[in-house]
């Protein structure tokens, strides 16, 4: 079994998925191809693989056989047709709307977006051309009204960071799909616990540095297509891929890889974005990330597990004014998070201090177990306050549209013992708590 033509479940994916041995070796272990090109047979091979006549490897900037492993297995993870690894995600990101986009388009984005993505979407983009209008989730018909003759895909969070209210998967993608716009889902907060393509999205976005990795040592980030939109339906939607592409004799893409299957996508995104701006993810670095995808079943729930047990313990604790966990909402936001969520309700928890940005120093500064860093998904627990680090280049209007305030604390709970993990989120309260006593 080297893919997934037989296993269908994750926890064998994620070990079998799209390598099955070294066929010169025999070694088991996914090889670290570290070389920059690959020989050609002769001319003719080269001039075929320049041609797009033949895939293959060219330059690692473009591909590596390393690489390629971590995409097939993290598209067959996801039941897609194919992945793109890059250097982060936030390349990622911005992959995922600049291979449909240019300069005069637009793109509909829910507003519960990590600072660094809204920060990407509001001015990065818009110097580029690229207009993104944000619109809040609750209602999905706030995306349609927000589109135009210009607009060019949808865009969410599945699970938002931080906001955690789960993101209206299937509404949004069937108000898409008739008008030729692809739902596109940034799912890194919640591998394997929601599945996107199986709700309408046309294309996932993750940041591998997170749960896929699971061990805060490798940046990179991945494009997954879902071979179920039809590009070629709304040509006039979709110029981008529908339209002579100059860099490449005039080629349309969703008619040159048409005997290739269902992969205009991620082969635009491939040999245009990947060759021309260069964000190659280091074979290295896959390598690591495919290392993390071994465990990752295993992780997820117990992240969902201990994070619940956190929310537990948060809500009987005097210093916390609200709790943000999906198990702790109520309404249309619970039956979302019922709906989309398996298996458990992710790692992440956000609660409010009474004491705002004071007493969210003090919590972080008294911690010893947790590590104050910017990232989530690791193995060991995180934490962060959101409104002087990741979102603290936001406008206070900005961060509350994110779900940010000046008490709010965000917890990444990792796999340690449940024990030690609240003996030190106590230890945070009980230094917020001072604050708030000599107030």
């Amino acid at each position: 079994m080297s893919a997934s033509s037989s296993a269908q479940h994750p926890e064998t994916l994620a070990l079998h998925a799209g390598w099955r041995s070294d066929p010169t070796t025999g070694a088991v272990a996914v090889p670290i191809y570290q070389t920059t090109s690959y020989q050609f047979r002769d001319t003719e091979h080269a001039a075929n693989l320049f041609a797009l006549k033949e895939l293959g490897n060219i330059y690692t900037r473009i591909m590596n056989p390393t690489n390629d492993v971590l995409e097939k297995r993290v598209a067959a993870l996801e039941g897609g047709v194919g992945a793109l690894a890059l250097a982060s995600g936030q390349a990622a990101s911005a992959f995922a709307i600049q291979n449909v986009a240019r300069a005069g388009d637009n793109i509909v984005s829910s507003t519960d977006l990590y600072g660094g993505t809204w920060n990407l979407f509001a001015h990065t983009l818009k110097d580029q051309g690229i207009e993104v209008r944000f619109v809040d989730p609750v209602d999905p018909t706030n995306f349609r009204r927000a589109t135009d003759d210009r607009t060019r895909a949808y865009y969410a969070e599945s699970l938002p960071n931080p906001k955690l209210t789960v993101f209206p998967v299937a509404e949004v993608a069937a108000i898409g799909r008739p008008l030729g716009i692809p739902l596109i889902v940034d799912n890194t907060a919640s591998p394997i616990l929601l599945r996107p393509f199986d709700h309408g999205a046309a294309i996932i976005v993750y940041s591998t540095t997170k749960y896929l990795g699971g061990h805060g040592n490798s940046i990179g980030g991945l494009l997954v297509d879902g071979g179920n939109f039809d590009w070629a339906a709304h040509p006039q939607r979709q110029p981008a891929l529908n339209t002579p592409d100059p860099s490449y004799h005039g080629a349309v893409w969703t008619e040159a890889v048409k005997p290739l299957g269902p992969i205009a996508y991620i082969i635009k995104a491939r040999v245009t974005l990947l060759r021309d701006l260069g964000s190659a993810l280091s074979p290295f670095n896959a390598f690591l990330v495919l290392q993390g995808l071994e465990t990752l079943a295993l992780r997820i729930a117990k992240h969902s597990e201990n994070a619940q047990l956190v929310v537990d313990f948060l809500r009987k604790r005097p210093e916390v004014v609200r709790v943000i966990h999906p198990s702790v909402q109520t309404g249309v936001a619970r039956e979302r998070a019922t709906r989309y969520l398996k298996g458990g309700l992710g790692g992440l928890v956000g609660f409010e201090l009474a004491g705002g940005k004071d007493a969210g120093r003090r919590f972080i500064d008294a911690l010893e177990l947790f590590y104050h860093v910017a990232n989530i998904g690791d193995a060991r627990s995180l934490a962060i306050h959101p409104a002087t680090t990741t979102h603290s280049q936001l406008t206070p209007q900005e961060q509350g549209a994110t779900g940010v305030s000046d008490g709010y604390v965000r917890l990444s709970v990792g796999i340690e013992h449940i024990d030690d993990i609240i003996a030190d989120i106590e230890r945070g309260l009980s230094a917020a708590g001072k604050l708030a006593k000599a107030a």
